[in-house]
């Protein structure tokens, strides 16, 4: 492996969270490294049976059409998708499902075959209750099933596309040119720190001074940005360090540092390296080996939800059943959205009660918005 290629590849997947218009040329590189030949960044709705398509490279228009026009609809693979996906996970499309029941199918006979493929690796890179967002990577039939190495290869891009999918929610449609990086990202709800190796604040755009001013999240201490705990200042001081080495140093290190506000709302951050790529003559200008986004979490952020079944010490099964609940409704609407049975669902809820102190939906649904303050950003973006 040419780690060269690894480390160019990953430099260009966060300079393309900050210029979306970037993405195609990723994709591509991204083919490349992990030997696919298509891919395709979209978000599906299982409750719906429907998918947009963000990025591409590689892909048919027309198979993407009618893709979301029709296949979407008929696609086998979709709900055991959404059940195996987590943020970060690497799933082949070939272990969904028995194989031959995919290639009697007839998403496969009238969708997939045509176009020459046989299998796909996707990384999951967002999930809310009925959806998921995903970076796929197309096989061509003459290179059989997805391989260990070709696992490998997109498992070592997986957390990358995660984080730049994350700062790109923030970010928004902003197309940000990196010697202006600090006065372009000024006009963000988010609130954002240049910071350097030592966590030091550089740099603050409006949000984040005034977040500074307030002190009930984060707070400047001796010139250093600061949580409301030892545990985030840790992190964010091990995220610094390793940024100054470059995106892959950063890894998955602070992927979403979770912070509790003294009124006991929750915040999250999210750091990018300013050391690699076109984010160097920012960095260089100020400084700053990292930019650190700071924001309120919303049900589409794995944070909240994942504070919620730690606190309440859920399964990863009660917890996607709790969620169901909140955002689609009863037990009947539940179950085939999550593909499993009423009687299932049921089982889980009374555990979720047991677990929760509480005894109706009703409850369910005033804890989790305890939990969730939205800020106002489009799911799966």
């Amino acid at each position: 492996m040419d780690e060269q290629q690894l480390l160019l590849l990953i430099a260009n997947i966060y300079d393309a969270s900050l210029d979306l218009s970037r993405w195609p040329a990723v994709l591509e590189k991204t083919c490349q490294f992990v030997h696919g030949v298509a891919s395709v960044w979209t978000s599906q709705d299982c409750k719906h049976k429907s998918a947009e398509l963000h990025f591409s490279w590689g892909d048919d228009p027309e198979y993407a059409r009618s893709y979301r026009d029709t296949y979407v609809k008929i696609n086998p693979l979709l709900l055991p998708m959404m059940r195996r996906s987590e943020p970060g996970a690497v799933i082949a499309h070939s272990e969904l499902i028995p194989f031959e029941q995919f290639l009697m199918s007839r998403f496969y006979k009238e969708w997939t075959k045509p176009q020459g493929y046989l299998d796909a690796i996707s990384a999951t890179l967002d999930k809310s209750t009925t959806g998921f967002a995903a970076l796929t990577v197309a096989r061509h039939e003459r290179d059989g099933v997805v391989d260990a190495e070709m696992r490998r290869r997109m498992e070592l891009l997986a957390p990358h596309f995660c984080r730049a999918a994350a700062i790109g929610k923030v970010i928004e449609k902003q197309k940000v040119e990196s010697a202006m990086l600090s006065d372009t990202l000024d006009g963000l709800a988010a609130a954002m720190f240049l910071v350097d190796t030592d966590a030091r604040i550089v740099h603050a755009n409006a949000s984040g001074y005034a977040l500074l001013a307030d002190g009930g999240v984060v707070k400047s201490r001796l010139g250093r940005l600061a949580g409301p705990d030892c545990g985030f200042d840790r992190t964010l001081r091990d995220v610094c360090v390793a940024a100054d080495a470059g995106d892959a140093a950063v890894g998955t290190k602070g992927m979403a540092m979770p912070l509790i506000a003294r009124d006991g709302e929750r915040w999250v951050a999210h750091a990018l390296a300013l050391t690699s790529g076109g984010r160097r003559q920012a960095g260089i200008f100020y400084s700053a080996v990292a930019a650190v986004f700071v924001c309120k979490v919303s049900l589409d952020l794995p944070f909240p939800l994942e504070t919620i079944g730690d606190l309440f010490g859920l399964t990863p099964a009660e917890l996607r059943v709790l969620t169901a609940i909140v955002d689609i409704g009863g037990v009947p609407d539940v179950a085939p959205v999550l593909g499993i049975s009423e009687r299932t669902v049921k089982t889980h809820l009374q555990r979720i009660f047991e677990k929760t102190g509480t005894n109706r939906q009703a409850g369910l649904v005033k804890l989790v918005a305890g939990f969730l303050n939205p800020l106002g950003v489009h799911s799966h973006s």
